[in-house]
């Protein structure tokens, strides 16, 4: 069993899909593909947990500085594990930690049966058993999306494009071929990504620079909770 742990600088930005074919035909040619890229990229689907009283989303919605988010995440119903992540944010700074879980675990979280962390010998699932035991975490949301991502050597940079968002409150069953979503943005919005360690080298700065004025705090999950938000291009 693996723990992953990093901490690195974030920066989020709201962009057209067209902006998204040109960038990301541009990036091809200077940086990788991530290998799962198929067309447009992978699917991910995340189910989003909260307190009883929705503590992260208020504080994620108030912009407090230090605020957590709790989800479980897997790439389709055919999914044979899981991805339990906890991402932390200090400012721009975000550590995020994750546990692969298997599909039978997975299911088991999905259905409030927290104990089952218990059989993970790490102090992280320990801390996860703790956290959504003592506040009543509770499934609240489920959010499905293509993302194509690319990377680069420099700094562990990580930039992916979002795209073609949906999500529901009804059913949070991350595995079913059958759950009922809806579009929670625009289908011609792309939430872009950039995620590195230290610094942005320039020639990353400068392919980026088209989109400095669309920078923002996007949450897919305060999306989700809130989908008559609309965003225009």
């Amino acid at each position: 069993m693996i723990v992953n742990d990093v901490f690195r600088s974030e920066h989020k930005y709201l962009i057209p899909l067209r902006q998204m074919y040109s960038l990301s035909h541009t990036l091809s040619n200077v940086i990788q593909e991530d290998p799962h890229n198929e067309g447009d990229g992978y699917l991910v689907r995340s189910l989003y947990f909260d307190s009883l009283d929705n503590r992260d989303f208020q504080e994620k919605e108030d912009g407090v500085f230090l605020r957590r988010k709790i989800r479980l995440r897997c790439y389709g119903a055919d999914s044979d594990f899981a991805v339990l992540e906890m991402k932390q944010k200090e400012g721009s700074l975000q550590r995020k930690r994750s546990l692969r879980l298997s599909r039978e675990d997975a299911q088991a979280l999905i259905h409030r049966n927290y104990g089952v962390l218990l059989k993970y010998r790490d102090s992280f699932a320990a801390e996860c058993y703790a956290v959504m035991n003592s506040h009543v975490y509770l499934p609240k949301s489920v959010v499905e999306y293509r993302r194509k991502a690319f990377i680069a050597k420099e700094n562990r940079i990580r930039i992916t494009f979002d795209h073609h968002l949906i999500g529901t409150e009804g059913g949070f069953d991350i595995f079913s071929s059958h759950l009922l979503q809806n579009p929670i943005m625009e289908q011609n919005a792309v939430v872009l990504e950039v995620k590195y360690d230290g610094f942005l080298p320039s020639y990353i700065k400068d392919l980026l620079k088209a989109c400095n004025r669309s920078e923002l705090s996007v949450s897919k999950y305060c999306l989700s909770r809130a989908v008559s938000q609309h965003y225009s291009f």
